[in-house]
């Protein structure tokens, strides 16, 4: 039963230790991003009926496509594939942890058939002469050696870059801290969006996909809306709000230009400017001149209200155009004359004189219009936003180490020999082998002159 039970925890541990799972893993994980790429997430469920239809809308909603980031299979493949970056880890950390600090300072004659780089020497001169001249040519083109004598053998070591075997651990603790602090967000932040009308305030924002109303504990006030335009069309330039913070009875922000790419930050809530548009009637003002006694007056009404004139005619604004054919602002005025039938015609903004040229009891100045506006602010909240920068910072570091910094090593052997001494000198580098190729061949000249010299 134990060996049983060993057994499994043995077969389970390869599972996770396994480069296939890494691969499939990887591979489970691109493919469904470029799913919820695809798919747009926590949209309205009407946007999806309309788009999918109900049959497919309710099977992509059974298997969580819309929200997929959040879904139970999604967060399984994260940990599938935490636990294979961890147990991995695990595996191999030991033996990294053994090489680094407790390196090989008395190698056998086998080690050095294993190098690449290896050099035998045979010279004159006493072992106990070479220590100290290899010791100073080695500290002085490496890094200083650590000497051991064991068996009648000298044995001169050293290394640089020892920490550089650990990057790849870095960056693999990165990614760990990556996924928590996406975990966190998911957790305890949110995504949603509000609209305000000019002159009014919002204490509420409602999540995206859900319409769920979440406090912000503090007011938002949009003091006013402006939209510039390109000249000579209606596409949208600059579209800008205005909005002051009120916390607890204070105005802590006041007057805060919130405009695309320049989000208002407060209490770690990003509010960022996404939409506009008309909110209810625009207000119009009217200069009216009797043709007959030349007496003006001036009238501010809605669209649609009905407005007495002197003499006992009456008009209204039957409809508005921001953009007329290119001639600016423009409205369709109807007249209620008395005893006669109604006539319409447009008055121009950017025309003042236009309309005395109609003829007609009276002429109509279309002074100004007033709409106002209500502000669209995408607002996400992510406290786990400054995790994630932590994680792509030690990812970037640890990236750097393991891929352009190497662990290099130098062993130099020196023996007695039939009067005579040999010397082996051997070295490697986990990374980078063509350079340290170059810088070997450097170093074993450096010694062959310091051992011909001797």
């Amino acid at each position: 039963m134990t060996a049983k039970n060993r057994s499994f925890i043995d077969a389970l541990w390869d599972f996770c230790c396994s480069l296939k799972l890494t691969v499939v893993s990887l591979i489970l994980l691109a493919a469904t991003s470029i799913i919820g790429t695809v798919i747009q997430q926590n949209r309205d469920p009407s946007e999806y009926l309309q788009l999918y239809g109900e049959t497919t809308y309710r099977i992509f909603e059974a298997l969580q496509l819309f929200d997929m980031y959040h879904s139970w299979w999604f967060l399984t493949l994260l940990a599938l594939f935490a636990l294979n970056l961890t147990a991995c880890s695990i595996k191999r950390f030991p033996r990294v942890w053994r090489m680094v600090r407790q390196p090989v300072l008395t190698p056998e004659d086998s080690h050095y058939r294993t190098l690449s780089n290896m050099e035998e020497v045979v010279t004159k001169d006493s072992p106990e002469n070479l220590r100290d001249k290899l010791a100073a040519v080695i500290k002085e083109n490496f890094s200083a050696p650590t000497i051991t004598e064991k068996d009648g053998r000298i044995h001169l070591y050293a290394e640089k870059g020892s920490w550089s075997r650990f990057g790849v651990y870095v960056t693999h603790i990165s990614i760990l801290v990556i996924f928590l602090g996406a975990i966190i967000g998911n957790v305890f932040g949110y995504k949603a969006f509000v609209s305000i009308v000019e002159g009014s305030e919002a204490d509420q924002v409602w999540l995206r996909g859900t319409r769920e109303p979440v406090d912000l504990g503090f007011t938002l006030r949009c003091e006013s809306f402006s939209v510039t335009y390109y000249e000579g069309s209606m596409r949208p330039k600059e579209f800008k709000s205005l909005i002051t913070v009120v916390e607890n009875g204070e105005e802590v922000i006041k007057d805060r230009p919130v405009i695309v790419n320049d989000p208002l930050k407060h209490n770690g809530i990003v509010f960022y400017q996404s939409s506009y548009g008309p909110a209810g009637d625009p207000f119009f003002t009217f200069e009216v001149t009797e043709r007959a006694s030349g007496e003006s007056q001036t009238y501010r009404l809605r669209k649609g209200q009905r407005q007495m004139l002197p003499g006992g005619a009456s008009f209204r604004v039957a409809d508005f155009a921001p953009s007329f054919q290119n001639f600016g602002p423009a409205a369709r005025v109807d007249v209620m004359p008395t005893g006669s039938s109604p006539r319409s015609f447009t008055v121009l903004k950017n025309f003042p004189q236009f309309d005395q040229q109609r003829g007609g009891d009276y002429i109509f100045n279309f002074v100004d219009y007033k709409q106002r506006q209500y502000t669209g602010l995408q607002v996400a909240k992510d406290p786990g936003v400054w995790v994630v920068w932590a994680g792509c910072l030690l990812l970037v570091v640890g990236s750097m180490v393991a891929f352009f910094l190497s662990h290099r090593r130098i062993w130099v052997t020196i023996r007695s020999l039939d009067g005579k001494s040999g010397i082996m000198i051997g070295g490697s580098a986990h990374r980078n082998q063509p350079a340290f190729e170059g810088f070997f061949d450097d170093f074993k000249k450096k010694l062959r002159e310091e051992v011909k010299g001797s």
